[in-house]
C-alpha cells in the first residue's frame, strides 16, 4: 500500500482530548433522546465524514444527482453554504453567486440548473422550506456535509474517508483532522473509500477494509477520480479548446487551486507536461485582489505562447465573476471536471442500493421502476 500522509501533532493531544470528551458527550445527548433527532417524510441522504474537508463530498454528491435524475428523481440538495456572505435560508438560481451561496452550491447550480439547490445553517429548517416546493415536488433531498448536524435524521447516511488519511489513522482536532471520534462511523450505512489510486491493488482492498472495522450491517465500496476534458471558463473569449491529452509536454502550466487536497489534480496534470507550477491556496481560499496579481505574475513567466492556466469546478465559480480578474489572462483559464468512478466492479450494486432505498421511502408510492 501506498505511504500514508497523516500527519499527528503530539503536543497538542491533551486538547484533543478534551475536544473529544465535548463531541461524547454531545453525541451521547443525541443518542439518549435528550437533544432531538428529526425525521422527515421523504427520503434524506446525508455526504459526509469525520475529518475536516478534503475527502471529495462535492464529486460525490454530484454523482448521486446524476444516478437520481437519471432514475427519474427531482432531488435537492443542502448545505450549509460554507463562506457565503449570507444567513438564513436561501434557493439558488441560475444568477446566484458564490459569496451569496457558497462556492460548492454554486458549482452544483451551474452543472444542474435543473434541481434545486438551497443553503440554510438550520437543516431542519432548510428542508422544510424545500418541502413547500412544487412544479415539481422535490423526491429526495443530498445533505452536503452533514454528517455532524444530528439535528436531522438522515434516512442514509454515507460517509467519506480519504484513501491517504483513513479516518482509523487520524485524531481529533487540533492534534488531528477528527471532527469527532472514530466511533461516529457507527451511523453510517454506506463507507466510501475515496481517491483510491488507480493501480490500487486487491489485496489493499482487504487491508483497508480490515483497519477499518465495519459492522456487519455496513456496505464498503472505493471510489477513484477521474478528470474530464478541461473547459474554457470564459468560452467566449477562449484561444483554443484543450485536453489534458493533447499536452505536448512542452506546455507551461499554472496549477490554481484552492482545495483541501491538490495533489491528486497535480499529479494527473503532471503526467502530460512536467513544466507545472503549483498556486495552492486555502480550501474555499476568496481570491483577494492581490491573489490574483500574483497569478498575472506568475502566468506571465511562463513560457510563451505555450501557456495556460488550469484550475478546478470549486475555483471556478469564485474566479468567474471577480471584478478584478485581468481581462488579458481570461482567454487562458481552463477548469478541469471531477467525477467519480465506483471500484471493483461495485458500481452497479451501490446504485442499486441508493436506488433502492429511494424508492422505498418516497412520498410517492407509486413511482414506476425502470
Amino acid at each position: 500500500m501506498e505511504e500514508r500522509t497523516t500527519q499527528i501533532d503530539y503536543k497538542l493531544l491533551p486538547l484533543s482530548w478534551l475536544y473529544r470528551m465535548g463531541t461524547d458527550i454531545r453525541n451521547k445527548l443525541f443518542d439518549w433522546g435528550w437533544l432531538q433527532s428529526k425525521s422527515f417524510d421523504l427520503p434524506v441522504i446525508c455526504i459526509g465524514n469525520l475529518s475536516v474537508g478534503g475527502t471529495g463530498k462535492t464529486p460525490h454528491t454530484e454523482y448521486l444527482i446524476k444516478l437520481l435524475q437519471n432514475e427519474g428523481f427531482h432531488p435537492a440538495t443542502l448545505s450549509r453554504g460554507y463562506k457565503r456572505r449570507t444567513k438564513g435560508y436561501l434557493l439558488a438560481s441560475p444568477k446566484s453567486t458564490a459569496q451569496q451561496i457558497g462556492d460548492e452550491p454554486c458549482q452544483m447550480k451551474q452543472k444542474f440548473p435543473d434541481i434545486q439547490v438551497a443553503v440554510d445553517e438550520n437543516r431542519c429548517h432548510g428542508i422544510e422550506q424545500l418541502l413547500k416546493l412544487q412544479s415539481p415536488p422535490v423526491d429526495v433531498i443530498l445533505l452536503d456535509d452533514a454528517f455532524q448536524h444530528r439535528h436531522v435524521k438522515a434516512g442514509l447516511n454515507i460517509l467519506l474517508t480519504d484513501y491517504h488519511r483513513l479516518f482509523c489513522d487520524d485524531t481529533l482536532l487540533p492534534a488531528g483532522r477528527l471532527r469527532e471520534s472514530a466511533d461516529g462511523k457507527s451511523r453510517a450505512q454506506i463507507v466510501i473509500v475515496t481517491k483510491c489510486p488507480e493501480d490500487i491493488k486487491p489485496i489493499d482492498f482487504n487491508l483497508i477494509a480490515k483497519r477499518l472495522h465495519l459492522y456487519p450491517y455496513q456496505q464498503l465500496y472505493f471510489s477513484t477520480f477521474r478528470y474530464g476534458m478541461p473547459m474554457p471558463l470564459f468560452p467566449e473569449v477562449a484561444k483554443s479548446r484543450q485536453t489534458l491529452s493533447s499536452l505536448t509536454g512542452a506546455e507551461q502550466v499554472l496549477l490554481v487551486t484552492g482545495i483541501a487536497s491538490p495533489t491528486p489534480l497535480l499529479n494527473e496534470v503532471k503526467s502530460y507536461t512536467q513544466h507545472v507550477h503549483l498556486m495552492a491556496f486555502s480550501d474555499h481560499h476568496d481570491f483577494r485582489s492581490k491573489d490574483l496579481q500574483e497569478i498575472v505574475e506568475k502566468f506571465y513567466q511562463l513560457k510563451e505562447w505555450e501557456r495556460l492556466i488550469i484550475t478546478t469546478e470549486k475555483d471556478a465559480v469564485r474566479l468567474k465573476h471577480h471584478p478584478n480578474l485581468p481581462e488579458e489572462i481570461k482567454p487562458y483559464i481552463y477548469v478541469v471536471p471531477i467525477e467519480i468512478e465506483i471500484l471493483q466492479n461495485q458500481q452497479h450494486n451501490f446504485n442499486q442500493n441508493i436506488i433502492d432505498y429511494v424508492r422505498a421511502h418516497s412520498r410517492n408510492s407509486s413511482l414506476p421502476e425502470r
